[in-house]
């Protein structure tokens, strides 16, 4: 059995006072982050989950709001809790480079720094499936903002399927992609605001009928979709929501 924590559900803005996006994942081989938005770390703080617990992090795409924390939850793992441990950090072209300019740009450059723990980074392009700590991983393309490199995520964690969407606007694969998950986290920033990069509820409920998972539940919720969580026709992730797979 799996266990879903959702550390951050708001969209880019933190609407409705909620943190930024990042799922933990506990599976029978160990624990993941998808996404590590900026208040990553005050959520598992929140939550009550270690960092030393999670063995790799995942991310979605290169906006703050999605990797933004992962250096300052490497600087935390080194430095609050003298981490031994390896992390593996796993993500489209570049994650590397970009999680060492971010770093940088943020007055806490981590290249020259002397790590207690190995940090291993994986570029994992759609096409072939990864092992990416605990979890056999495999990515596909978004639609989103291009220059972020947008990637969506079939998870396995043991006997548990989880699709992740990261961030999209709809593409006609989406539906085929979820097929057969036991759990599809599928972003809806909007209520009825038409954006190619983003999903809004009223596309969501015009394809309901090709969506064939298990439990399909909306998150990267917006100001207006954050209002009406709990009475819309999916079911709506907040901070802090534990679910058992």
């Amino acid at each position: 059995m799996s266990e879903v924590v959702f550390i951050g559900t708001s969209d880019a803005f933190g609407a409705g006072g909620r943190r930024q996006s990042a799922v933990f994942v506990r599976g029978q081989r160990g624990a993941l982050l998808l996404d590590c938005g900026v208040t990553t770390n005050t959520g598992l703080e929140v939550e009550g989950i270690q960092r030393d617990e999670i063995d790799a992090i995942v991310v979605s795409h290169f906006h703050g709001d999605h990797f933004g924390g992962i250096p300052l939850f490497l600087l935390g793992a080194l430095y609050e809790d003298q981490r031994t441990r390896p992390l593996h950090i796993a993500g489209p072209p570049d994650i590397e480079a970009r999680v060492h300019a971010l770093a940088e740009a943020m007055g806490h450059g981590i290249r020259e720094r002397e790590w207690s723990f190995a940090i291993r980074f994986s570029e994992v392009p759609p096409g072939a499936t990864h092992q990416i700590g605990p979890a056999d991983l495999r990515s596909f393309e978004t639609r989103h903002q291009l220059e972020a490199h947008p990637h969506g995520y079939q998870v396995s964690v043991g006997g548990e399927r989880i699709v992740y969407s990261g961030d999209t606007g709809w593409f006609d694969e989406l539906p085929s992609l979820a097929g057969g998950a036991d759990l599809f986290i599928c972003e809806c920033t909007n209520h009825s605001a038409q954006l190619d990069f983003h999903l809004n509820l009223d596309q969501l409920i015009e394809h309901k009928p090709l969506f064939d998972c298990g439990h399909m539940l909306l998150t990267h919720l917006g100001s207006e979709m954050a209002q009406l969580r709990g009475e819309v026709e999916f079911d709506t992730a907040d901070d802090g929501l534990r679910l058992k797979l």
